[in-house]
């Protein structure tokens, strides 16, 4: 028995076999890494503010120990001494290591929280809609055809990345976390919108919820009234972090079986799974789930952030693409960090991100070319960078709405002046035009990347500030 293994907490469910860490056995793990103290207080001083959670399929499956703390998956979920500033580390690890006061503890907590932008890409203000009037939580509504569904049960996950764009959602700040129990609500949102195709339930990781509480929110939308709806879409970790879900769990068989409900009622099931590293594809066991998911008839499509330090090399890209079409699995995404949390930490430039997805991109068969990317998933949509192009004698990224608020800008390529340091959308300016195409009269690229898109005359409204619905 390993020392980890000593510390599993109790509660656990029977049968399942599932043990998490949280916070209170960090120290006890990261001095299996071979941190000295004053790095392990410095990784206590970070986990103050960004969540900390994994598990032992994680712990003891995934991770190579003798690499840690350079091992990928390490790096993965577990959090880094200098992810934040090193003032804000020390100050947190002061008043941690001299026992300060909660108060005073939970206020500088909250303080480099609210500097971390916990909600990009407007998802509070612009993405949230409303019902006669009325706001409604746990929705998200940014694209005319997709509404995301925040499930109350299902705001949490078996494990937490360390580069997560959802981490606020797990830190215990209430007016942060955005859910609902309300499926009737959202079906009658539906009702009001038949220009919604697609729901995409999301978290957290809506797979850690039991199948009689999926079920409950899943049943609803197979009404024939709501024959609008092409496709259903959850976005999971857990083939990842516990493919023993979909295998082993005591509710595995009826997960399935309500999987093969939603294909049989003429929809598409998507689930939508976060790989970032090829070492999660390895173990038997997730083959084995993948080929279960698969024989209900749902797909799985796989995305993950570019990632400094876990996954920036075209390799590790073109192994996790060939591994997972050979699964049966469809390449999707490549993402760019998003603005938010420690992303100064994980970011790549997006002249580098362009050359990577390249590289890998050349080295896979056309089955693997379903993948796009890479892609910021910024507040007017998803901006893909095509290329890096000389245009009229300027060297310039050539970019590309694969999504977009206002759907007549999709599919429009543009330009923006090259910058070999830029690692995110309000880092750039325009090429060969005074604005962005998404950008309306009296709006700019702000100097701070962490703002975002700022007006010129405030009391000048613009479109990229009013929802799409």
């Amino acid at each position: 028995m390993t020392d980890v293994q000593q510390f599993i907490p109790s509660g656990r469910s029977p049968g399942r076999g599932f043990h998490a860490y949280s916070a209170k056995h960090l120290d006890m793990l990261v001095a299996r890494a071979g941190l000295p103290p004053a790095e392990r207080l410095a990784v206590q001083a970070v986990a103050a503010v960004l969540p900390f959670r994994t598990n032992s399929y994680v712990v003891e499956n995934l991770i190579d120990w003798d690499a840690a703390p350079d091992d990928p998956i390490y790096r993965l979920v577990f959090p880094q001494p200098d992810m934040l500033p090193e003032a804000d580390v020390q100050r947190l690890a002061g008043l941690i290591q001299t026992e300060a006061p909660e108060a005073a503890l939970r206020a500088a907590v909250h303080e480099i929280r609210m500097r971390l932008n916990p909600h990009p890409a407007g998802q509070q203000l612009l993405n949230a809609p409303t019902m006669h009037g009325k706001p409604l939580p746990g929705l998200q509504h940014k694209y005319p055809e997709t509404v995301l569904f925040f499930p109350r049960q299902g705001q949490t996950c078996h494990a937490y990345c360390t580069y997560c764009f959802r981490w606020a959602q797990f830190v215990g700040e209430p007016e942060l976390k955005m859910a609902t129990d309300d499926i009737g609500t959202l079906v009658a949102y539906l009702g009001e919108h038949p220009e919604v195709t697609s729901v995409l339930i999301t978290g957290g990781d809506p797979m850690v919820m039991s199948e009689p509480v999926l079920r409950r929110y899943i049943e609803p939308l197979l009404d024939p009234r709501l024959d609008q709806l092409d496709s259903i879409r959850i976005g999971t970790k857990s083939l990842s972090y516990w493919p023993q879900r979909f295998v082993t769990d005591p509710d595995a068989g009826a997960t399935l079986r309500l999987f093969g409900e939603v294909v049989s009622s003429g929809r598409t099931l998507a689930l939508m799974a976060h790989f970032t590293h090829p070492r999660e594809l390895a173990p038997p066991v997730l083959a084995d789930a993948v080929r279960r998911i698969r024989d209900t008839g749902a797909v799985i499509r796989t995305q993950a952030p570019l990632i400094r330090t876990i996954n920036d090399d075209p390799g590790t890209w073109r192994a996790m693409w060939r591994t997972q079409v050979r699964q049966g699995m469809i390449p999707y995404y490549m993402f760019v960090e998003r603005d938010t949390g420690p992303q100064d930490y994980f970011a790549v430039p997006l002249a580098q991100a362009y050359e990577i997805f390249r590289d890998a991109y050349q080295g896979v068969s056309g089955l693997c070319r379903t993948v796009r990317g890479p892609s910021m998933s910024a507040t007017p949509g998803k901006v893909c960078v095509d290329g890096v192009a000389e245009v009229a004698g300027a060297k310039v990224f050539v970019l590309r709405m694969i999504q977009a608020r206002d759907p007549s800008l999709v599919g429009r390529p543009f330009f923006a002046r090259f910058d070999p340091d830029a690692t995110w959308l309000t880092d750039l300016r325009p090429a060969f035009a005074d604005r962005f195409p998404f950008e309306a009269a009296g709006y700019r690229a702000g100097p701070d990347p962490r703002p975002g898109l700022f007006p010129i005359e405030p009391d000048e409204p613009g479109e990229l500030m009013v929802p799409a619905v």
